[in-house]
């Protein structure tokens, strides 16, 4: 796979969830058993909006070549689906989440393998 292929699968899965996140809050996570008071709808909505900056900048980086801040990005996206990885795991096996929840742990596992491939594997020429 190349990067830029990453790049554009992980913004388009930013984009969906960044969106439903911002308008849908409720019904989002209804589906996954989770209700929210006012505050969480508010931090949901919030998170949505991060997931769009992430879809976009991920969008504008995936044509970019090698460079400084393409090493970066690529760093910081392996990192921040490595944590997510791990937070959606707890967070399935407390048992807060119904069984929907570990499609978001297998999309959190298969970002943080694919940027680390990258990171760690792949040639800088990728």
């Amino acid at each position: 796979m190349k990067l830029s292929t990453m790049f554009i699968i992980y913004a388009a899965i930013s984009a969906i969830f960044g969106l439903a996140f911002v308008f849908v809050p409720e019904t989002s996570l209804a589906l996954y058993g989770i209700t929210l008071s006012p505050g969480g709808i508010l931090i949901a909505r919030l998170f949505g909006a991060a997931l769009l900056e992430f879809a976009l900048l991920s969008w504008l980086a995936r044509n970019a070549g090698d460079s400084e801040a393409r090493k970066a990005i690529i760093l910081a996206v392996f990192i921040g689906e490595a944590v997510g990885f791990i937070v959606v795991v707890l967070g399935q096996l407390s048992g807060e989440v119904n069984a929907l929840g570990w499609s978001t742990v297998a999309v959190y596992l298969l970002l943080a393998l694919g940027f680390g491939y990258f990171q760690f594997m792949k040639p800088s020429t990728a």
